[in-house]
């Protein structure tokens, strides 16, 4: 199975460049997560805590 991809992957020109660039992407995704989390504001971060427990939601359940 590995000698197919290991083919494919062979024919494709700069193809050492595809790991670091999902890498990049992966860090780069993590980090503007971690800072939006970080720079919430405690009443939002309360409100958000809230919604499993809150039940005046209105749902319609029915059609």
């Amino acid at each position: 199975m590995l000698r197919f991809i290991k083919h494919n992957l062979e024919s494709i020109g700069n193809v050492e460049f595809f790991p670091l660039f999902s890498l990049l992407i992966f860090v780069i995704f993590f980090l503007i997560v971690v800072l939006r989390v970080i720079k919430m504001s405690k009443s939002t971060v309360a409100e958000l805590s809230d919604i499993p427990l809150n039940d005046t939601m209105d749902i319609n359940l029915k059609d």
